[in-house]
């Protein structure tokens, strides 16, 4: 009987120990985890500021399957909410403050207890590439919330492995979102045709968005220098595409709406393209695609017997600019081959 009493004794005395072990830990706590992400910081911030898709990378769901979202009227952009319900009870995050592509400030409460700040920020590393930094900054921790953490090893191993693992699906699942194309080959139509302002060049496959950059900046340059306004989409013709071994020789144009007077020595000419029939397919996505959509035109052109005009060459339509439209799953193409 007595050995059970030293037992309980000593029992209680570790109680109280770890009472007051847990007691004395600090009632703050700030923790961050960093990612580099290829993709545009606008991309990322766009698809981040939307509660209703971080039902498909919350870590947090993955772990406890029980968990279910519910969302306010709105769900982007400050004053939108996010609503959780769990095997640990119910929280809620809110969106109090952001700055377009660079910052989101979230208010995150658990049950009644008191908030914490969360931010994600958005540096961009390069024009394709983004560092995500998640942080949490909690104050005021009640007694079970550091009774948690010191059985987890601390805070920063409780949360850390989640918040990164939400920001590994975040990665695979933006990414992927940018891969999305689709190719319709839209049938025989007819292009009005026009003037417009040309810089031509020989290139290959592998260094053909560089050139086209450097071209379509002379022309803006040239344009912007003469007061010259745009009267259409950007387009590039192709004088000579060699499928097999990647050499092209195309012109990059812009259009215009009257006949340019060019001065003698400029790289820059003024050409008309004539009013013509065309096969016309359009490329949703990403340029690297174009190479599917100009082989499903062709393929098209050949399984319905048209015949290629062999005076007007073939050329693609920017539709949108990538720069305002910064997924290229969005980016639209359309492809014009003459016929006769």
């Amino acid at each position: 009987m007595k050995f059970l009493k030293y037992v309980l004794f000593f029992l209680l005395i570790l109680v109280i120990g770890f009472t007051v072990y847990i007691s004395v830990q600090p009632n703050h706590f700030y923790i961050y985890r960093t990612r580099q992400i290829p993709v545009n910081p606008a991309v990322l911030y766009n698809h981040v500021i939307d509660f209703k898709n971080w039902d498909a990378w919350s870590a947090w769901k993955e772990k406890d399957t029980t968990t279910t979202f519910s969302y306010s009227e709105k769900t982007t952009g400050t004053g939108a909410s996010l609503s959780w319900t769990d095997s640990n009870g119910k929280g809620r995050m809110d969106i109090t403050n952001t700055t377009p592509n660079s910052l989101i400030e979230y208010q995150m409460q658990f049950e009644a207890f008191e908030p914490s700040k969360v931010t994600l920020n958005f540096e961009a590393v390069t024009a394709t590439s983004t560092k995500i930094t998640w942080a949490i900054d909690s104050k005021k921790l009640p007694f079970i919330f550091k009774a948690m953490a010191v059985l987890s090893g601390g805070f920063d191993c409780m949360i850390g492995p989640d918040i990164e693992r939400s920001l590994e699906k975040l990665d695979r699942i933006v990414v992927n979102s940018t891969k999305a194309y689709s190719v319709k080959v839209n049938g025989l139509t007819e292009y009005g045709g026009g003037f417009y302002l040309y810089k031509t060049s020989a290139t290959t496959d592998a260094n053909i968005s560089d050139v086209m950059a450097q071209q379509y900046g002379d022309i803006i340059s040239y344009m912007t220098a003469h007061k010259i306004m745009p009267n259409g989409s950007p387009f590039t013709i192709y004088l000579e595409n060699d499928l097999d071994n990647g050499n092209i020789i195309m012109s990059n144009a812009i259009a215009v709406k009257e006949k340019i007077p060019i001065e003698e020595k400029s790289t820059i000419l003024c050409g008309y393209l004539e009013k013509t029939k065309v096969i016309k397919t359009t490329l949703t996505g990403n340029y690297t695609n174009l190479g599917k959509a100009w082989q499903e035109s062709y393929a098209f052109i050949t399984k319905n017997g048209f015949e290629l005009n062999p005076y007007i060459k073939p050329f693609e339509v920017y539709a949108n600019d990538p720069e305002q439209t910064p997924n290229p799953s969005n980016w639209i193409t359309e492809i014009y081959i003459p016929i006769q």
